[in-house]
């Protein structure tokens, strides 16, 4: 079970058909969140990577919604985004921003978010260490995505123009403040809801 489970009993989702549409509301609900996150950007005057929301939506988009669902959640947001809609970083949209330099990590998102799903489906989003060991892999993975498809653009990974110096470095504490948010955020969370429902 995942939080999004907690939050939509078993007795919403009866039928086929509830189970349908509390699946596509929160596929959905989770692509708007992070196009909504990915407006909150920061570009760098030396990187053509921004400091961006996105990636800590993808993670608590992944663990709050499961593996498929999250996976599904960053399908359609990067289908809206290849149609046109404004949802990547700084209102962007288009195929160009899938084939350009950041489309590695936009890429990453599905494979992100369903490890991170996958993870919170065993519980590790119950706990702040096992919380904060969840997001770290996810990051990492979407790092994997991104750092080779810039290589091939920047022509290599070392070096102060290479994919290491301008896509991975100047992330780092960003993404340590990140991961220490939705440490604490799911947890927390998880808290609310069986206050809520006296478990």
């Amino acid at each position: 079970m995942v939080l999004a489970d907690a939050i939509f009993p078993w007795t919403l989702r009866r039928t086929r058909a509830q189970r349908l549409g509390v699946d596509a509301l929160l596929i959905l609900s989770g692509s708007l969140f992070t196009a909504l996150m990915a407006q909150i950007a920061i570009p760098l005057p030396f990187t053509p990577v921004p400091i961006t929301g996105q990636t800590l939506a993808v993670l608590l988009v992944g663990a709050a919604l499961g593996s498929r669902r999250g996976a599904l959640s960053m399908a359609t947001y990067l289908l809206e985004g290849a149609l046109g809609l404004p949802v990547f970083a700084g209102g962007a949209a288009g195929l160009v921003r899938l084939r350009g330099l950041t489309g590695g990590y936009l890429l990453g998102f599905l494979a992100a978010a369903f490890i991170t799903g996958w993870l919170a489906e065993r519980g590790w989003d119950r706990r702040p260490s096992t919380t904060a060991l969840a997001m770290l892999i996810g990051n990492a993975i979407i790092y994997l995505f991104g750092l080779p498809w810039l290589a091939l653009f920047l022509g290599g990974f070392l070096g102060p123009k290479g994919a290491l110096a301008l896509g991975l470095l100047p992330f780092i504490p960003g993404d340590l403040l990140k991961l220490a948010l939705a440490a604490f955020l799911l947890p927390s969370a998880w808290w609310v809801v069986r206050s809520i429902q006296g478990k």
